[in-house]
């Protein structure tokens, strides 16, 4: 729910645009500006985190030897196509 950062700066924002006295603009253009840093920060961190991997979908180190076993022996069972045919 960071979007409730952007409402509430933006209405500080708002609040500081109206107001009369300085010190209270000053306070609240400054909250405005520590809300937009919080909405900022929030929407990144929501981004990166969908775009995140599963953890679940990772591969633990038993099953990526046995991958690179079959690829070792897939190699090997594959005539290169550098080689030349052999002449028996």
């Amino acid at each position: 729910m960071h979007w409730l950062f952007l409402l509430m700066a933006i209405g500080s924002m708002v609040m500081a645009m109206r107001t009369t006295s300085m010190a209270l603009m000053v306070a609240l253009m400054l909250a405005s500006l520590g809300l937009f840093v919080a909405w900022i920060v929030g929407w990144y961190g929501r981004r990166v985190g969908d775009s995140g991997r599963d953890p679940s979908a990772m591969i633990d180190p038993s099953e990526l030897r046995r991958l690179r076993e079959v690829a070792e022996a897939r190699r090997n069972a594959a005539p290169s196509a550098s080689e030349p045919p052999s002449a028996t």
